[in-house]
């Protein structure tokens, strides 16, 4: 039977990994592959990671099944810092491990969908998983557009999406730090979305993956815990690969608010059985080691303070690419105003290419730049790059 398969397209930013490595050129500039880096180029462990870590192999005793849930300290030591006050202590929410924020979102989008969830209205551009998986659950994608042309969010598209939804509808949403375009909406337009979700039948689905990166930790979940507030019912994924620096580890975590403590326990339960049909339980050691930061207020406080470290690199380099105003036809003036570290580029795949061939700059064939591959010693080599193409 397996003759009858299709070839599949290999993932693009992967085949750009190894053009990137296989260039000898050494003004070579990395805007491809969506992961931290600091001034050096390096994507390195966090201090209160290998802390943590340490502090596990001395102490660990077992490395026997945990279950579908996974380490349940993990999860319930991150919801002080994810919900805030919004967190209920009244059974109305729970929450399980997941393999990093993908699971949680496939977990998310497959537990709504046994829900009699059949469509979700999604902006776009989006982080191209957010549709594969989709796709691959057999659910309608409803796109509308999600930034304007001037980096600002487009609120008219939201409103028209969630005007023609109705029973059987979700929205995902980026909790912040938008991918890939960096665009976010502000407090007030958080405040009309919780409004607007208030009064409808729509699911709210909230997708968490770089809390602190953006504009501080309570800051970059606005928008979640106002959605909170207003709505009964929200499933929330969530990952700790960004702002843990924990990607190969896998580590991220599903929740689920809904109307009552017994609803929310069915809720919990059918995930659980999803997560057992899918992947059994998660991986253990990153989720284990982040529980230890946050039991030790000490490692805790050294996370946060390298967060921060992160969050002020990514700032800088929007700052220093907005202050070069144009480039080119490109306007990066935007940059400086968006979050995170993603931001779209108008320029068209020969223009990619020839910033690759040229100038020995690598990014996405979509106009993606990862900002965090930049750095003050390259910005001006870059911005000279894109006038020259563009210009």
């Amino acid at each position: 039977m397996l003759n009858r398969l299709e070839e599949q397209a290999p993932d693009a930013l992967l085949a750009l990994i190894k053009l990137f490595t296989a260039d000898e050129r050494a003004d070579k500039i990395d805007l491809g592959v969506g992961v931290y880096k600091t001034a050096d180029g390096a994507t390195p462990v966090f201090e209160a990671i290998k802390g943590a870590e340490q502090r596990l192999v001395d102490t660990q005793d077992s490395k026997s099944y945990l279950g579908p849930e996974g380490d349940l300290g993990f999860v319930n030591g991150l919801i002080p810092h994810i919900f805030g006050d919004a967190a209920s202590d009244d059974g109305r929410m729970d929450g399980m491990q997941t393999p990093g924020g993908t699971g949680a979102v496939r977990l998310a989008l497959a537990l709504a969908q046994k829900g009699g969830v059949t469509r979700v209205l999604m902006g776009t551009p989006s982080w191209p998983n957010h549709a594969q998986i989709l796709g691959d659950l057999s659910l309608e994608l409803v796109a509308f557009d999600h930034a304007n042309s001037d980096g600002t969010a487009n609120m008219d598209g939201l409103r028209s999406a969630l005007a023609n939804a109705g029973e059987g509808d979700a929205i995902l949403l980026h909790g912040c730090c938008h991918n890939p375009t960096g665009v976010d909406y502000t407090p007030a337009e958080w405040d009309e979305i919780a409004a607007l979700l208030k009064d409808s039948p729509v699911i709210p689905i909230i997708d968490l993956a770089y809390q602190g990166l953006g504009q501080g930790m309570d800051e970059d979940a606005y928008g979640l815990r106002t959605v909170m507030a207003a709505v009964p019912e929200v499933m929330v994924a969530y990952s700790c690969d960004k702002n843990f620096g924990m990607y190969r580890d896998r580590v991220g975590a599903f929740y689920v608010q809904t109307a009552d403590a017994e609803t929310t326990s069915r809720a919990i339960s059918n995930a659980s059985a999803l997560a057992r049909a899918s992947w059994s339980m998660p991986p253990d050691h990153g989720g284990a080691a982040i529980r230890i930061i946050l039991e030790d207020a000490g490692l805790t406080q050294r996370w946060l303070d390298e967060l921060t470290s992160m969050r002020e690199r990514i700032g800088e380099v929007r700052s220093t690419l907005a202050a070069s105003g144009t480039a080119g036809s490109v306007d990066l003036t935007p940059l400086g105003k968006q979050r995170g570290m993603f931001a779209m580029l108008p320029v068209s795949k020969e223009q990619v290419q020839q910033l690759r061939k040229d100038h020995a700059v690598y990014m996405a064939g979509s106009g993606r730049i990862n900002v965090a591959g930049l750095t003050l010693g390259n910005i001006d080599a870059f911005v000279a790059a894109l006038t020259d193409v563009t210009g």
